[in-house]
């Protein structure tokens, strides 16, 4: 198989070139992160290159970055000759043409659960409170970003009660797994309470023992300052 190339400058690498954010100025992000879990459960090999989104006014910002992603954001990845700049357009690209643990079910039903979760992280929390909307925001931004974490964890949880067993969806790893812990990193960073929600809490705390969750941690990137790492 060709290679890709995950959020956008090019390091030539194994299987995957992979660009995202420089965590040294603005901590980690939960978007790269979630396409970082996927290929760690699916043993894919890559490169990382960094974005900064802060430093020269924001690399994505470039016309050379644009090419490559139209949105300016990350990750972005190049596979087999095309484009994909959304994470989980990825994580289901490569959980179709790449070998390793399914991360959407089988069963039609669990499927559309696993989707159910996942877009209402990635369409219906995340986007509240990712860098471009925290910045419009100004000296309210952290209480912005907490209601609108509360908002979708009371509805996230009351979901999970209903489709957990061991992970998001039954007792298999999933793409609603691989939504769910970076999401709670940024809730957790906004000081949300995660202990209201005690299903969250508990597969989250779960799913960090897990080998792929750890490696894939923004603590243990090669772009981490050294004062961060774990």
């Amino acid at each position: 198989m060709s290679a890709v190339r995950l959020a956008c400058v090019v390091c030539k690498c194994a299987q995957f070139e992979v660009l995202e954010t420089s965590k040294s100025y603005l901590g980690p992000y939960s978007c790269s992160w979630r396409v970082r879990i996927a290929f760690a459960l699916k043993g894919v090999e890559y490169d990382q290159v960094p974005v900064n989104l802060i430093k020269d006014g924001g690399q994505q910002l470039t016309e050379q970055y644009k090419t490559r992603n139209p949105m300016q954001q990350v990750p972005a990845v190049e596979v087999d000759g095309v484009t994909l700049s959304q994470s989980l357009a990825v994580i289901q690209y490569i959980d179709e043409t790449r070998p390793g643990p399914r991360l959407l079910p089988a069963d039609p039903k669990k499927r559309a659960q696993v989707r159910m979760i996942s877009d209402l992280i990635a369409s219906g929390i995340q986007p509240l409170q990712n860098l471009y909307v925290i910045q419009k925001i100004g000296a309210e931004k952290v209480q912005w970003a907490q209601h609108f974490i509360d908002r979708g964890f009371q509805a996230l949880e009351s979901i999970l009660k209903q489709t957990s067993g061991k992970y998001c969806v039954g007792d298999e790893i999933s793409m609603a797994d691989i939504c769910l812990v970076p999401q709670v990193y940024n809730a957790e960073r906004f000081k949300v309470d995660v202990g209201q929600y005690p299903t969250i809490k508990r597969l989250n705390q779960t799913l960090l023992e897990i080998e792929a969750f750890k490696v894939s941690h923004p603590s243990c990137q090669p772009d981490t300052p050294a004062e961060l790492r774990t």
